[in-house]
């Protein structure tokens, strides 16, 4: 179960960033961004605070609304990491999974015990599946997948039956050791120091079991002085949380051109 610190820090929205679009695709909304001839394609598999506002409940409103506005999209950090990832040469897509429905840390009657029993990492996994076979099937291949805080589950478990090319973790939770072990793709994983959900002792042990498993090529890193959530919610203004940020995104980009360009 998620801990009070993967709660924390909710993404400041910003509807008016971004240069990509919204997309129907296997039945979820997707913020969309980069050029699909290029055939290379990222999934980002986003942390419990979505990439829609909690106020647009009803998926209908929420297509309407975001295709009226265009830019609509949340998180704004999450789509701007979705852009410079496409300018590297990626299709990018970053589906929203809640349906207008992120956790909401000010509403005190629906806790993050309750929330995840709607949104499930089993869900977000067939959900998932979908979305990469109507993507193979416009022939956009390879595909890789990154998962922040509740998104790296889902992408764990893409990556033990072989469903992508590549996988990046960042500042997982709900990950175990056994699901490591089943990896059976390259995978990255990269994490905080100061981290309840996924320790440096946890990812210590991911990296010993990785270790065993020579034919998969795999990069364990703890980034220093950074809490959980440091890739997608961090002030911009901060100039020193920008640059670890920043360095977290260099590493996954660079992942995903060695495994899938």
């Amino acid at each position: 179960m998620s801990g009070p610190q993967c709660c924390e820090n909710p993404p400041t929205l910003n509807p008016n960033c971004g240069s990509g679009h919204l997309e129907r695709i296997a039945g979820l909304n997707a913020y969309v961004t980069g050029l699909p001839e290029s055939k290379f394609t990222v999934v980002l598999v986003s942390d419990i605070f979505g990439i829609t506002p909690p106020s647009l409940r009803s998926p209908l409103v929420s297509f309407l609304v975001f295709f009226h506005y265009f830019g609509g999209f949340e998180a704004p950090n999450l789509r701007n990491l979705a852009d410079k990832v496409a300018a590297s040469g990626f299709y990018v897509v970053v589906p929203d999974y809640f349906k207008g429905d992120p956790y909401n840390p000010e509403n005190a009657e629906r806790p993050i015990a309750i929330w995840l029993k709607d949104h499930g990492h089993d869900k977000g996994f067939e959900e998932t599946k979908l979305i990469v076979e109507a993507l193979k099937g416009k022939g956009l291949s390879p595909i890789g997948a990154a998962g922040f805080c509740w998104g790296a589950k889902v992408v764990v478990e893409l990556s033990k039956l072989g469903l992508i090319e590549a996988a990046v973790m960042l500042h997982p939770s709900f990950v175990t050791v056994e699901d490591i072990k089943a990896v059976t793709v390259p995978i990255c994983v990269l994490g905080a120091e100061i981290d309840q959900m996924s320790p440096p002792v946890l990812l210590k042990k991911f990296e010993e079991a990785l270790a065993t498993k020579p034919e998969v090529d795999a990069f364990v890193k703890i980034f220093p002085k950074v809490s959980h959530g440091w890739t997608v919610r961090y002030d911009v203004g901060n100039a020193e949380a920008v640059k670890c940020a920043e360095e977290a995104h260099l590493d996954m980009t660079e992942w995903f051109v060695k495994y899938l360009k």
